[in-house]
This record gives structure tokens, sequence and C-alpha cells, in this order.
């Protein structure tokens, strides 16, 4: 007997670029059936009229706080309830605590809302373990002593590095290079925030290039629109797609909003930021007390950057227009960068991928329903090495499986409250466990850490 069986949907076949109905079987957390016959299921979902697709999978967010905000989920939530059946954290060269820390936190609490792959964090241990400051470049001994944590991160489960360029512009590119011969697995994934906007020039998409240009290791441009939908999302698009012809490992992942979000203490908000974007202070918004939701004037910018440092902030820079070509570009990946604290920030942490799927797909026509689920699931999938797996329903897959309805999905939450429900998601299953029905979360132990080399 099933554990789970889905009828009358239709699942996305990627060979074949369209929708195939089909009957489908779990058990023991993996597809076990595809086919037309009802067979007998403790459980039996009816998905007439909805997509049963891939659990989608972030492969750009920023994981929970346990060492500072307690051993509880909220972000696992937030992604669970958009759909997202595995996560990437670890991004932007920063994390809360080691990848073992964060493994062993996982593991004692039984597992977690969706399964976890992390990255191991370069700036972290630039700046916590050796106090370098963001300008300065790291000496011969304090890279060794960051490389030594990496190893251990990757000794831990860690799938590969990430870097904060901008966060600590004095990261040099021999800096970066020395800390990815932490190991010499090729299959390794390295991951970028770029060093500046590309306002101007697209010189940090071209250093992104340059460094892949230089390792064996596949490299991702992270969050591209933060980057470079500033105006010169084109050009950014231009080069990235050249370069994947010479070298597919490239690639970058992007978001579905005009709007990025960071810490407001953070060197991206340094004086010239605001003439560099042509934006002016009221166009930030900060998100937490005492001045949660308020547009800033000078004042406020100043006193925030300077009593609130690891205060969120999101600011409305980006164009929409070059927003939906990075979505719809023929390369690339959808990702939340969600980041969030105390529970509030960017209303990406929690409505990345139905925002995707209602604006771009269903009301704007950006991209088709396969390019999208591709770009939510397959692709990632395939870059963690996990084909076959994950991001497919193919017999033998994980049964990690989203249920939605194409015609009403769509994001729920705002800028002004990040907690608003998802439409249109009806189950979301994760291990072969029913984890959420109806934007209630029924099992939020279903996922766990996966440790590289384990799928």
């Amino acid at each position: 007997m099933l554990d789970i069986l889905i009828i009358n949907g239709k699942y996305p076949d990627f060979e074949k670029d369209g929708l195939k109905e089909a009957n489908i079987g779990i058990l023991n957390g993996e597809i076990t059936y595809i086919g037309k016959d009802i067979l007998p299921a403790v459980e039996v979902i009816d998905a007439k009229d909805r997509v049963v697709s891939p659990g989608f999978i972030d492969i750009h967010m920023h994981e929970e706080d346990f060492a500072g905000e307690g051993e509880k989920y909220q972000i696992a939530e937030m992604m669970l309830k958009q759909g997202v059946t595995t996560c990437v954290g670890g991004n932007c060269g920063v994390m809360h605590q080691s990848v073992a820390e964060f493994r062993q936190t996982i593991e004692r609490l039984g597992g977690s809302p969706v399964n976890y792959v992390m990255l191991s964090g370069y700036n972290s241990y630039r700046n916590k373990l050796l106090g370098i400051g963001h300008y300065e470049a790291a000496n011969e001994e304090q890279r060794l002593a960051i490389r030594a944590k990496i190893k251990e991160d990757l000794a831990a489960g860690a799938f590969g590095i990430s870097f904060g360029i901008e966060y600590d512009p004095g990261i040099t590119l021999d800096e970066i290079l020395f800390a990815t011969h932490a190991s010499e697995d090729s299959n390794l994934l390295v991951a970028a925030h770029y060093r500046d906007e590309c306002a101007d020039n697209i010189a940090s998409i071209e250093e992104m290039v340059s460094i892949q240009d230089s390792i064996d290791k596949k490299f991702q441009i992270s969050h591209l629109v933060s980057c470079s939908a500033l105006g010169k999302m084109k050009e950014s698009l231009d080069c990235i797609n050249e370069a994947m012809e010479r070298n597919p490992r490239l690639n970058y992942d992007t978001y579905p909003y005009n709007a990025f979000c960071t810490m407001i203490g953070s060197t991206v908000f340094e004086d010239g930021c605001l003439e560099a974007w042509h934006k002016d202070y009221s166009d930030i918004m900060l998100t937490d007390e005492p001045y949660k939701n308020v547009f800033c004037d000078e004042e406020i910018f100043r006193h925030a950057r300077e009593e609130y440092p690891d205060m969120l902030a999101v600011a409305f820079v980006m164009n929409e227009e070059e927003v939906a070509m990075a979505i719809a570009n023929k390369n690339g990946m959808v990702a939340s960068d969600g980041i969030i604290n105390h529970g509030g920030g960017h209303p990406r942490a929690a409505g990345t991928f139905p925002r995707v799927l209602g604006k771009y797909v269903r009301e704007e026509g950006r991209l088709s329903l396969i390019e999208a689920l591709k770009k939510m699931s397959f692709e990632q999938a395939k870059r963690l090495g996990m084909e076959g797996k994950k991001g497919c329903i193919s017999l033998g897959a994980h049964g990690d499986i989203t249920i939605f309805d194409p015609k009403t999905i769509a994001d729920g939450p705002d800028f002004q409250d990040i907690s608003k429900p998802n439409i249109g998601i009806d189950w979301v299953i994760v291990k072969g466990k029913i984890a959420l029905k109806q934007n209630r979360i029924l099992n939020d132990r279903a996922g766990k850490f996966i440790p590289y080399g384990s799928i």
C-alpha cells in the first residue's frame, strides 16, 4: 500500500516541455508509481485542475539564526508556505553559526520544515573570527586561518563556499581564489554577492565572470537583480549568456522584486550610495522597531545606521522591467535571497515562488509555466548534483512535491506585512510526508540537513 496517491493532477515533463496527466504514488519518501491506475494508499489527494510540481528549491536564502534567536524555525516555515521543500543557506558569505553547529541543531530538533543545504560563509570567518576590517585585505596567515574553518564546514557537509564581496570590499580576487582551494573537488559550488551595483557599468559582473574563468568549480552570481536592475540588466545578461556559452558551469539566481534588503549598518549604505542609485532617503524602508515600516529621511537613516546597524532595510532602487528581464532570461534560476530578523524583513522571504508563477507567468506571460518550474526546481537540482532525485517527477525521485492551482496562485506577503498568506498552494509534501495543506503546517519536522555527497 502506498503512503500517498495523488490523482487527477498534471505534472511537468521537463524533457518534453509539457504537462502530463498521471496519478503519482509515494512510498517510504520516494515516488514509486506514475500511471493511470488507482492504487491503494493511506492518503489520497485529488489534484484535479492542479499542477503536481517537484518541490521548489531555493538555491539562495539565509538560514535561521539559532545562535542569536533561539532554536526555532521562522524562515524555514516561510519557505514551506511558498512551496519550497529544499533550500540553500550560508549565502553572501554570511552564516549565523558554523555548518556543524547548524547541522547538529537540526538533528537535535528532529528535523526541520524543509530540507537544508549549507554553504560555508567566508565573510563570517573574516569578520567574526579574525576581526578584519571591511576595507582591509587579509594577509597570508589570516587567509590560512579562514581556509581552515572552511575545510571544517566542508567536512561537516557544506556544498561549497560563498562570498559577500560588497560587504567586505577589501576582499581581493587573489583572496577569493585562495579560499576556493580549501578543496580541489570541482563539483563544489562557489557563490558570490558582487562587489558593487551596476549603475554605470558592468564591472562587477565582469569580475564575477573572471572568477569563473579562474576556477574549475561551479560559480553562482548571487541575486542578479540587486546588482544590475539599476539600468544595466541587458548588458549584464548579454555578458553572462555569452560567458555561459563558453562555460556552462557559470549561472546566476534572481528574485522577483524591485527592492533589495540588507542590514542598514552594512557597507552597502555608506555615503554615496543614494547618488549612485539616483535615489533618495525616502526610498529606504526600515523593518523593525522603533522604525518598523518607516521610510527614511536623512536623520532616521543616520540614526538607524548608528544605533541599529543590524536592522534590515528595504531599498526600492531597481527597475521593474529589468527585474522581469532577469526572471525571463533563458539562463538563471529563481531564488528568494530571503533574510529575516525577528520574524520580519522583505516579502521575498515568504512569497518569491508563488509571485513568479502568478505575476510573471499567468498575468504578464513573461515565461511559460514549464520554463518557470524549471527555474524553480529542475535547474537547482542539477546545480546541486541532485538530478534524478529532486527537481523532477520521476520514479525513484524523492517525495518532495508542491501541488498548486495555476489559475489562482499568487503571493500574499507584502512590504508592510510578510505574514500574509500566499494563494493557491494546496499541498506541500516533504520526504513523502504531507507537511502543509491549505497554508496550514501539518508537519514541521519532515525535512533534514542534507550533507554534501549524500544524494
